[in-house]
């Protein structure tokens, strides 16, 4: 049984309904491949845009962490994005993540995850040792399975058009993350709005 004292946290980008139908779509179209229908597929209400993972958490850390995401938030305006292309994370060979990337304001995006990543520090959190890589993940691919897939994964990369959907940007959110047998379920804990 979980520890109430820790919670499972992670700071993101909550997407609108019409990008999260948009990736429903998506999804489905890269699923009439059998060879990629096996692979983990995300939960469209679970998708979202990760600017800090902070893992188990005491629970009592979290009104610093609050403080921490609003300072980040402060003075920033709302920005827009829009779906990118397909791309995946490991080998060609031995893919183990299939996502979204983004388009738009990136240098936006970019300033605030770094605000948000310094403030964390400043409140004691160890920032990231790999550069931020912006993108929505539509599924994982099984280790044992990512030699099979590899091919008919790599030809849908490049062949499938990503709806062209845009959205703004409009708040920093934290959110808790419960690891169940269905897969994890999220619940916003607090929510910095930029202006």
């Amino acid at each position: 049984m979980a520890d109430p004292a820790i919670i499972r946290l992670f700071v993101a980008i909550e997407l609108p309904g019409s990008v999260l139908s948009a990736l429903t779509q998506l999804q489905h179209q890269l699923q009439r491949n059998p060879a990629i229908a096996r692979l983990r597929w995300v939960r469209p209400e679970g998708i979202h845009l990760t600017l800090k993972f902070l893992g188990e958490t005491p629970a009592d850390r979290q009104p610093a962490i609050e403080a921490a995401i609003a300072k980040a938030a402060s003075g920033q305006a709302s920005f827009e994005l829009g779906l990118g292309r397909l791309g995946s994370f490991g080998s060609k060979q031995s893919p183990r993540v299939l996502w979204v990337d983004l388009t738009g304001d990136a240098q936006r995006l970019a300033q605030l995850q770094t605000r948000v990543e310094a403030e964390l520090a400043s409140a004691g959190f160890l920032p990231e040792d790999r550069r931020f890589s912006p993108h929505l993940t539509l599924a994982r691919v099984h280790p044992e399975r990512a030699r099979e897939a590899a091919a008919t994964l790599q030809q849908a990369i490049e062949t499938t058009a990503v709806p062209a959907v845009t959205f703004s940007a409009q708040a920093v959110s934290l959110m808790k993350s419960d690891l169940r047998p269905g897969g994890a379920v999220y619940t916003r804990l607090f929510e910095a709005p930029l202006r």
